[in-house]
C-alpha cells in the first residue's frame, strides 16, 4: 500500500510536522513518522528508507533545522521524490535550513517547501499531489478542497463587501 514517510532530525520538529500529518488525514492518505538523523543515525536513515521504498513509499517528507541535511541524505539513497521541509529554529531562524535543504547538486534533487509549520503544510499538500497522478480520485479530492476554498474566500470578500457598503 502507498504511503508517505515523514523523517525529522529531532522530536522537537513534530508541533511543525504534525501540520503535515493533519494534511494527509484529510486526504485519507497513509503515513509513517519518525526521527531520524542525517549525522547521528546515518545508517539507520539509509536502512530505512530502502526498506520504505520495499513497502511501497511513494514520497518522503523530510523535516531539520540548523544544517538540515536530512532530506538531501535521503535523497541521496531513493529515486522516490523527497521534500524537504526547513524547520525554524537556531539562530538564524530557519533561514540556514532553507539554504541546506534547497542547495543540492544536480541529479539528487529534493523539493524544498517553506520555512516552518506553513511549508509542512504544503508538504502535505505537495505529497498528495505527486501521489494523486496515480490515483485519480485523489486528484478528485484536491480539487474539491480547492473549490471549497474559492468559495470560503468569495464569501469572505462578499460579507467584506456588506461592511464597506454598510
Amino acid at each position: 500500500m502507498a504511503f508517505v514517510a515523514i523523517l525529522m532530525g529531532s522530536e522537537n520538529d513534530w508541533p511543525v510536522m504534525e501540520a503535515t500529518t493533519q494534511v494527509l488525514s484529510t486526504f485519507d492518505i497513509a503515513f509513517e513518522a519518525r526521527v531520524s538523523s542525517a549525522h547521528r543515525t546515518p545508517a539507520e536513515t539509509q536502512a530505512y528508507v530502502a526498506d520504505a521504498v520495499a513497502r511501497g513509499c511513494s514520497v518522503f517528507i523530510c523535516a531539520a533545522g540548523l544544517a538540515a541535511h536530512l532530506a538531501g541524505a535521503v535523497a541521496a539513497h531513493t529515486v522516490r521524490p523527497v521534500i524537504g521541509v526547513p524547520i525554524d529554529a537556531g539562530p538564524l531562524s530557519g533561514f540556514d535550513a532553507l539554504l541546506s535543504t534547497v542547495q543540492m547538486p544536480g541529479g539528487i534533487p529534493v523539493a524544498t517547501v517553506a520555512i516552518g509549520k506553513a511549508g509542512a503544510k504544503n508538504a502535505g499538500y505537495l505529497a498528495a499531489q505527486m501521489m494523486s497522478l496515480a490515483e485519480p480520485a485523489l486528484a478528485d479530492r484536491l480539487l474539491s478542497e480547492r473549490a471549497a476554498n474559492r468559495e470560503s474566500i468569495a464569501a469572505q470578500n462578499g460579507r467584506l463587501q456588506d461592511k464597506i457598503a454598510g
